[in-house]
């Protein structure tokens, strides 16, 4: 038995139909612009609805100290009054794919269905640009959302960091960054399936390897453009982090037909044993991203219904 027949059967339909249209996933097309081009224009292609209860707002904010300026893309439930719960959303695309365009229908159903000001920040990208630069864009962003929470509307005692694959893995090195650099101060993170541990050691990571969605040769050439040839931190790696106390509570799911499964199991237990409040899914049959893919499945109604109940949670 392989991988890709642990899979879900009505998470499958959607990845197999990517896969015969493109034989071997993204990660065949070895151009990382052309890579981009093809993945936005899928994304693109999906026609979502615009939601009435939501308003949004783009911005251009200040990046780190000398480097280039930062866009943001702000979501308010459309009745906002007062003071609203705040989620700071960093997306997907294993350090160098994706940008806030391509997580807008997810960054506006969880404002909906959470009721949450959402601030959803585009980081630069790698191979271009190597660790620290996305985890930096990602903290000078958070560091701008907390000082203007007054204007957002947003409580900064209640909000949240979320992030799911490459976006997970930033929430978590900028939830370090934060604690070891005073501040702000981080309610709650939900790092979802995160991508945290560049030395693809680990059962899954030799496991995964040909299901169709961030198989295991192309988790080691995105690790490579993004660490750039240089050792892994803590920020850019948190599973290298040697003390995970002082960290916000935490939320962590992954399938169990995922790349990153071991990885974020096994980092889950050192939260706990650090004293983090951690709350752990572990979703069978789900792949990388499949509740993306198969949103209408029961399996991703299950998934997207225990994320916005924990946030709920989390910042009431």
């Amino acid at each position: 038995m392989t991988p890709r027949d642990l899979i879900d059967p009505e998470s499958r339909g959607p990845l197999d139909a990517l896969l015969d249209m493109l034989p071997g996933g993204f990660n065949t097309i070895p151009d990382i612009v052309q890579r981009r081009a093809v993945v936005s224009g899928l994304l693109g292609a999906m026609e979502v609805p615009d939601n009435p209860n939501v308003v949004k707002e783009d911005r251009t904010i200040p990046g780190p100290d000398g480097e280039p300026d930062i866009a943001v893309r702000i979501y308010r439930p459309a009745d906002a009054a007062g003071q609203l719960p705040g989620v700071y959303y960093i997306h997907g695309g294993g350090m160098i794919l994706g940008d806030i365009a391509g997580e807008d229908a997810t960054a506006t159903m969880i404002c909906d269905r959470v009721g949450a000001v959402v601030v959803s920040v585009e980081y630069r990208l790698a191979p271009e640009h190597p660790h620290p630069a996305p985890v930096e864009d990602c903290y000078a962003g958070l560091a701008w959302t907390v000082k203007n929470a007054a204007d957002l509307g947003l409580d900064p005692a209640r909000l949240a960091l979320y992030g799911g694959s490459a976006g997970g893995g930033l929430a978590i090195g900028t939830a370090l960054l934060a604690r070891d650099r005073g501040g702000p101060a981080i309610t709650f993170m939900m790092p979802i399936y995160p991508m945290i541990d560049d030395r693809n050691e680990t059962p899954s990571s030799h496991e995964i390897t040909d299901v169709g969605i961030w198989d295991r040769a192309g988790n080691i050439e995105a690790w490579a453009w993004y660490l750039g040839g240089k050792d892994a931190d803590q920020y850019a790696a948190p599973t290298r982090a040697e003390d995970l106390a002082g960290l916000p509570p935490a939320f962590i799911d992954v399938g169990t037909v995922d790349l990153f499964r071991d990885e974020d199991i096994a980092f889950a237990q050192r939260l706990m044993q650090a004293g983090v409040p951690t709350e752990l899914h572990v979703n069978p049959g789900s792949y990388h991203a499949s509740e993306n893919f198969a949103p209408d499945a029961a399996l991703s109604r299950r998934i997207w219904d225990q994320r916005i109940d924990a946030l709920r949670r989390a910042l009431a």
